[in-house]
């Protein structure tokens, strides 16, 4: 009787060493997923960082691509008060819980590694027909602000608050554009519009843009 209790609570071998080679092989699985995610995490906020090194942040050339009738020129925004180095007004993103401030473009602030980027050159939102120009950060670091932009479509709203108004825009427009140092923005002339700038999601070779025109001001 006691020989055969033995036999039953004994395991097969073959059980075992499936049982072991199964374990083996999850724990495996696992510790690749983990490198293959850092490792694409990491790539990804090279990506971000090379779009915005060095004297490409800092000559941003926003090359304008007309229309093929002549419109009347709009000059950027001009001012000759006294720089601030605080937030003047805030851009917000009601489908990606996006709020953020944005400062003054002359600013030693208005920088990407800090901040959401005023493009110089480009015109506030209380310039009629004006182009207000926006880039930020793509990854995963604490100043990847832009890095939902990607799930954005036709259609969905953008709003700036600023000088005691709300702006509401809406996306007409979506693409992306090489990095060349340059970048086109097609957009209506006849329209008041917002152009957002970021780093193409899980590409690292295109910027995306994305085109807004106003729809509402409220005070």
């Amino acid at each position: 009787m006691q020989k055969e209790l033995t036999n039953k609570k004994r395991v097969s071998p073959y059980v075992s060493a499936f049982i072991g080679a199964l374990i083996t092989l999850v724990g495996g699985f696992f510790l690749t997923y983990n490198y293959v995610q850092g490792q694409k995490e990491k790539a990804y906020d090279y990506m971000a960082s090379t779009f915005y090194d060095g004297q490409y942040v800092e000559n941003l050339n926003v090359n304008i691509v007309e229309k093929e009738e002549e419109k009347e020129e709009i000059k950027p925004t001009e001012f000759t008060g006294e720089v601030r180095n605080d937030y003047i007004g805030y851009l917000t993103i009601p489908k990606i819980n996006l709020t953020k401030g944005f400062l003054d473009y002359r600013s030693t602030e208005n920088n990407v590694d800090k901040n959401i980027l005023v493009v110089s050159g480009s015109n506030y939102p209380d310039t009629k027909k004006g182009n207000f120009i926006i880039a930020g950060h793509s990854g995963t670091g604490w100043n990847s602000f832009f890095n939902d932009l990607y799930k954005l479509e036709s259609g969905d709203k953008v709003y700036i608050s600023y000088q005691n108004k709300k702006y509401e825009y809406e996306i007409t427009n979506i693409y992306t554009q090489p990095k060349t140092g340059k970048i086109a923005i097609y957009r209506d002339y006849d329209k008041t519009t917002l152009t957002l700038i970021t780093c193409t999601n899980n590409d690292s070779t295109t910027q995306t843009v994305y085109i807004a025109e106003l729809i509402n001001v409220e005070e």
